[in-house]
């Protein structure tokens, strides 16, 4: 596990989006594909901002990227609680990836069906290959939770046949479709994106405390052949002083 530590969301951003912009080089100077799965929630906005600026968006040729998503809510994509909705306000509809390669979690059908047709997707691209996604974006909640693997979820938590799976989050009043560790694991890289004074509880519990995830899910995220990063602003990362 690789942790780098900025002084703020928009340095935490900036370092981000620099670092996927190398890593898709090196991995589109040997491979014909770049697949990575975007993550939602507040934190990953500023870095789809910079993604989509002039200064980054140049650097990537997104015409070889094949887009996919981490979790979503059971909500129309015109819903702005929408996680697909928020990464083509902010990022895709910025950029030149073409649109049989943004793969977008269903929501206009039941849960269930959504996904199964994810999982078959998912399937149809990594069967057989050393790695799933190259790379898999994560946030990380106040209760330890990341996708959509929350506490007092286990049968979700620690599903590790099924690839994507959907449920109902009763703490929400809502239906959730999330992939599962098992695939997120055999990423190439996976990386948790963290900020803000109310994560910093949830982080150093997850990253020092006790295994325990079913209680701090995000603890189930450990990559088999990848590799792990931390990236946190300094707020989100102030209890862990003893091991920055």
């Amino acid at each position: 596990m690789k942790l780098h530590v900025s002084k703020d969301l928009e340095e935490l951003s900036e370092t981000v989006a620099g670092w996927i912009v190398n890593y898709a080089r090196e991995v589109l100077a040997t491979h014909n594909r770049f697949t990575i799965a975007l993550s939602g929630g507040n934190t990953p906005k500023k870095l789809f901002e910079q993604l989509a600026s002039e200064k980054y968006r140049t650097k990537i040729n997104w015409k070889q990227v094949h887009v996919f998503w981490g979790d979503e809510r059971a909500v129309p994509f015109t819903d702005k609680s929408n996680n697909a909705k928020m990464a083509f306000d902010e990022l895709l509809s910025h950029v030149p990836v073409p649109k049989d390669q943004i793969h977008i979690m269903r929501t206009d059908i039941d849960p269930v069906d959504a996904a199964a047709d994810y999982q078959q997707l998912l399937h149809n691209y990594f069967d057989k290959q050393l790695y799933t996604f190259d790379l898999v974006l994560l946030g990380l909640g106040d209760n330890s939770h990341t996708l959509s693997l929350f506490p007092g979820y286990d049968d979700i938590i620690f599903d590790r046949e099924n690839w994507v799976r959907s449920f109902y989050l009763k703490e929400q009043d809502m239906y959730r479709i999330t992939l599962t560790s098992a695939i997120v694991n055999t990423a190439g890289r996976i990386a948790f994106l963290v900020a803000g004074k109310d994560k910093s509880e949830a982080m150093r519990l997850v990253l020092t405390g006790k295994y325990d995830p079913a209680n701090h899910p995000a603890q189930i995220i450990k990559p088999l052949n990848g590799e792990l990063y931390w990236f946190s602003d300094k707020a989100a990362a102030s209890d862990l002083q003893e091991v920055i």
